[in-house]
Parts: C-alpha cells; sequence; structure tokens
C-alpha cells in the first residue's frame, strides 16, 4: 500500500474537502482520504492504482498539485466542486 501528503490549490472550505473525498473514494484501489484544509494537504492511502490518475482526478475537479499551473478554468472548477460538497453535507 502507498501513502502519500499531496498540496493541492484552490482548496477553500468544507465543500471542496467534501467533493475530493467522495470522489477519490469512488475510484477502485483509494483506500483512505483525509483532507487538511488550513495545510491545503490530502493525504491518500492507495494500491493497485498509479498515483497519475489520482493526481488527474484532482485537476479534473479543479485541485491541481501546487506545482502545477493553476489558471481561472481550474479556479472556476474548483468553485463547481465546491458547490456540490456543499450541497451534499446539507
Amino acid at each position: 500500500m502507498n501513502s502519500e501528503k499531496v498540496i493541492v490549490a484552490n482548496m477553500k472550505c468544507n465543500g471542496c474537502a467534501t467533493t475530493i473525498k467522495n470522489e477519490l473514494l469512488k475510484m477502485e484501489g483509494v483506500k483512505s482520504v483525509d483532507i487538511d484544509i488550513e495545510n491545503d494537504s490530502i493525504d491518500l492511502s492507495y494500491e493497485n492504482i498509479q498515483r497519475d490518475l489520482i493526481i488527474n482526478k484532482l485537476h479534473s475537479l479543479g485541485y491541481p498539485e501546487a506545482t502545477e499551473k493553476n489558471g481561472l478554468l481550474l479556479q472556476l472548477k474548483s468553485y463547481t466542486s465546491c458547490m456540490i460538497g456543499k450541497i451534499n453535507n446539507l
């Protein structure tokens, strides 16, 4: 099993965290997701899945790795993901 901490951009609130956690846990091979909003970090445990697939999923939700370019489109995607997470928390 692999464990690592990923630092992402655009994570602002519990809505963001809910969407990220729910979407990553849907991926086969992702075992656990713990999110620290204050530090923009995601602690992952996974097996039998490539890291790139997880990073691509985060990117598609609008939360690129902090080392990636963070353009307007990704910021807008993150707002959409955030709202979905807030709705799911109701």
